[in-house]
């Protein structure tokens, strides 16, 4: 097998005095749709942060493309949980998602007709190319959330991260995200942090359960009450992660 995009082996992270991941390990390999399931304050975020190299391990291994966190940022996408700008800040669709060619640009370069042609391709990837010029303002949360693929699709990347896409949306915008992440899966490799236990479930290749410590799931298995019940403490709908031909597993079957 080749070597894994992302590779962690025994990671441990303290935040504040308080271990947030424990002994984690996980292997994401070329091609993957990895779902990080979880609930708030499970380490999810703090996950991406480390892959990002903006969090530091307490102990562990991290590699990233077979090296340290950070020496190949130029070969990720990142999808933030919140903005970091305002939305009232007078800049339009286009303009967020040429922000994405910064990191294939020198200090105080200009823009050249490459940068252009790869942002309007992301923006005609992920829909959005007829609402280019309107402000961010003016976007729904579910054309946001498309501009903000499209900025990092815009980098040019072989690694897709992205923090809680589809929280900010309606239920049919959510359902028309993952339908088109599935379909960047053919040319990206993607892991995706959210708390959606039900939609998700038909479209990714692994489920890896995050509350402090991981446990994954394969295609075919099926994430019972159990199970959920102990990583969410409050109800949540029952996964079935159902394998490449539809099939349902055992709905009695549960990898708890």
């Amino acid at each position: 097998m080749s070597e894994p995009v992302i590779f962690c082996d025994r990671l441990f992270v303290d935040l504040g005095g308080m271990t947030v991941l424990q002994g984690l390990s996980i292997s994401v390999y070329n091609g993957d749709f990895l779902a990080v399931l979880g609930p708030n304050g499970g380490g999810k975020t703090t996950l991406l942060r480390v892959i990002l190299g903006l969090e530091k391990p307490t102990s562990g291994t991290v590699t990233v493309f077979g090296a340290p966190p950070g020496i190949a940022s130029h070969r990720i996408g990142y999808v933030p949980q919140r903005l970091f700008f305002d939305r009232e800040f007078p800049i339009s669709a286009w303009e967020v998602v040429m922000m994405g060619r910064l990191s294939r640009r020198k200090l105080l370069q200009r823009y050249g007709r490459a940068d252009r042609e790869k942002a309007t391709e992301a923006l005609e990837i992920t829909g959005v190319a007829g609402i280019r010029n309107r402000r961010i303002g003016a976007l729904s949360g579910g054309e946001l959330q498309r501009v903000l693929i499209a900025r990092a699709l815009a980098s040019e990347p072989e690694l897709l991260l992205l923090d809680e896409p589809t929280a900010s949306v309606d239920p049919e915008m959510k359902s028309t995200i993952y339908d088109l992440l599935e379909r960047l899966r053919e040319r990206h490799t993607i892991v995706l942090v959210t708390h959606d236990t039900g939609t998700i479930a038909r479209h990714v290749s692994r489920i890896a359960c995050l509350n402090c410590t991981l446990e994954m799931h394969e295609k075919g298995s099926t994430l019972g009450r159990k199970t959920l019940d102990s990583l969410y403490r409050y109800p949540v709908d029952v996964v079935e992660h159902l394998d490449a031909g539809g099939a349902k597993p055992d709905e009695h079957h549960d990898h708890a």
